[in-house]
Parts: C-alpha cells; structure tokens; sequence
C-alpha cells in the first residue's frame, strides 16, 4: 500500500466526506509536504497519480469553489488531534496581506499549545484594517456554542489600535463584554496614553508607569479604573525602551505579563502559515469562501506537523541555544521530518510513513 492510500485510510474515519473527497485531502496534504507552498499551479505538481497537472490543477479549483467544509467539524478535529489539555489560553489576532488591489485581511481564534496557537475559528474580514468589538464578540460567541464546556484560562488580545477618538469606545465595548456572566478571563495590551485611575485624577499609563527600567515589571496594588471598569494592571519596560501594560480583571492571579507573552503563540501560527511553512502570501485565490477552506487544510497540516515534532522531540530533545529557545522549531522539526518522508520514501522502512499516521488519531 502506498503512501496515498494510508493516509487516506487515516483520515476516513475523522470526516463525514465521500471517498472522493478523502481522496483529495490525502492528495492536498502530501503534495503540500512536496512543494512547500499553497500556490495551486505548484500544488498541482506534487499530486499523486498519472493525471497530467492541468487535470490536478483542475480538480484544486473544482474543490475550493464547490465543496462545503464543516468548519465546526474541523475545529474539533484540531483538539482532539492535538490533545490541548484544559484550561485553554485562547489568543485572538488577524494576518493582512496585499496582492496586487486586493486585500486579504483574516480575523483568527486559536488556541495555544506548545507555543502557537491551534486555529479553532477564522472568518475572512472584507475590508482593510483592525477587527471591531462586535466582530471579536460573535468570535466568542461561536467558540462557546463549539466549545460550550471548555474551561478557559484567559484570553489574550492585542491592544486596540483605533484613531484615537474612537479607541476608548472601542475598548470600552470590548471590556465590558469580556466582564459579563459568565466572565471571561483576559490579558489585553493597552497603549501608554491609555488612562488609569486609581486615586484621584486619571493619569496615562506612561506616567503611572515611568519609574520602570529596562527588564523591570509593576503590578499596581488593589482596583484601577480603564475605560470607567474595575481591572487589575500590570507593565514591564521592554529591552527598546517600550512600555508594555496589560490589563486583567480584578481577580487575576500573579503573573498578568507572563499570561500575556502566550498571545505570541498567534503571530507564531502567521509565521508557520506565511514565510515559515506553506506560503500562504503566494496563493492567487481571492473569494473569502475559497480562501476559508484553503485556511483550514493548512490547519490540519499545522497540526500533523506539530504532533510528528512533538514525539521526535521527545525521542531526542531538541538542543537551546544561548537565548534558551530550540535550535528549531517542532513545527519545523516536524514538518521536515514529514517531508524527508514523503520526498524520499525509499530511505525509510514503510513502517515509519505507517508510523506518522498515529498522530491522525483521536485516541
């Protein structure tokens, strides 16, 4: 049995799909592995088969103009696959690119585990620039109607970067809906010029905060005031010189800065995406609909990757360098790993392909 057919005979049993279908999946993943690149033409290249890859081609567009994903589905095959284990530390953030006139601008919720953050939810924003509070709001909405019993940790945010005559409505909706029943936990990222008010006259965040060197972090004692709501702050002066304050609710726990520096497990999952992985900038396809499918194959690739470095690491822990992060990524470690199999299976007994499959597993 060759290396399409094993994979398709892994993934059947996750997805409600015709044969088909499944077909195709297997065929996607693989030549994604070979190519390294969304770019449909390329893709088409590394599919399997005696089709000529104008057919290949062909089928790819058949696919991502005709077929409906359960994205539902997907998203609950990345938790099971991954095995997030509970409480979650959710990061919410958009990726924005140009091509050409056309903008591709894609609002994403995900959850973060070894360091990036596993895609449970993404819509495709059809205009320019930062997401709205009534966006990220209905965000939450759908990943507690998917995720109803989740025990959630905190959610983290950037601060919002809106004109300055709008941004403190903006934050102002999007606390006060984060602080309803049932609460949900946040780390958000405000500006220096945001104003905090503990006694007395409200004053900006970079004055409260202007005694911090480099390196050195504060925690205001007992209830601040931002936007006119109860919150616990936190800041640390950055290496650059910057001012970073976060904002929790009142009850949080020691430690708001470091619950925040999970948020970057986001632009980890951009990079992995982008320039680090699968080249999503090079895909042409413009509909948001097309788009969205494209986001969720790749999804599944992030997590076969992931799973495939995680048990190398553990066979062999990756080395740190000086700086104390890995000499590479798991994604990387992984994904590598995948394609030296897929490119050169004549290296490799077929156990080990047969092997990389159980990370397809839900068990």
């Amino acid at each position: 049995m060759n290396q399409y057919s094993e994979l398709k005979k892994a993934l059947h049993p996750y997805f409600g799909w015709h044969g088909a279908r499944v077909s195709f999946l297997a065929l996607f993943l693989l030549a994604l592995l070979k190519v390294k690149t969304v770019n449909l033409s390329e893709l088409a290249l590394g599919f399997e088969g005696k089709a000529k890859p104008e057919s290949n081609y062909k089928r790819l567009q058949r696919f991502f103009r005709g077929f409906d994903l359960n994205y539902e589905a997907i998203a609950k095959i990345v938790v099971s696959w991954m095995k997030i284990p509970e409480p979650w530390v959710l990061s919410i953030d958009r990726t924005n690119w140009q091509l050409g006139k056309h903008v591709y601008n894609i609002l994403t919720l995900g959850i973060v585990h070894e360091g990036v953050a596993f895609p449970v939810w993404w819509w495709l924003l059809e205009k320019k620039g930062n997401s709205n509070s009534d966006e990220r709001m209905r965000f939450i909405e759908e990943f507690y109607r998917l995720f109803p019993e989740a025990e959630i940790a905190c959610i983290c945010g950037v601060r919002v970067a809106w004109p300055k005559a709008n941004r403190e409505f903006i934050g102002q909706a999007w606390v006060r809906y984060l602080l309803l029943e049932p609460k949900m936990p946040f780390r958000l990222r405000i500006r220096e010029s945001d104003k905090i008010q503990r006694q007395g006259q409200p004053l900006a965040a970079r004055v409260v905060f202007a005694h911090l060197k480099k390196g050195e972090s504060q925690r205001l004692q007992g209830v601040c005031r931002v936007w006119g709501y109860p919150v616990a702050v936190e800041a640390l002066r950055l290496e650059d010189g910057k001012l970073l304050v976060v904002i929790a609710p009142t009850d949080a726990s020691e430690g708001i800065i470091s619950d925040y520096a999970q948020r970057w497990g986001i632009e980890t999952l951009f990079g992995i995406f982008k320039t680090r992985g699968f080249c999503l900038e090079s895909t042409h396809l413009t509909d948001p609909q097309r788009l969205r499918k494209l986001f969720a194959l790749l999804t599944l690739a992030l997590c076969w990757s992931m799973r495939m470095g995680l048990f190398l690491h553990q066979l062999r822990p990756l080395t740190l360098k000086k700086h104390g992060r890995r000499a590479k990524s798991l994604f990387r470690l992984g994904f590598d790993h995948l394609r030296h199999l897929v490119l050169h299976p004549q290296s490799f007994h077929p156990f080990d392909f047969r092997h990389s499959l159980q990370f397809l597993s839900c068990t």
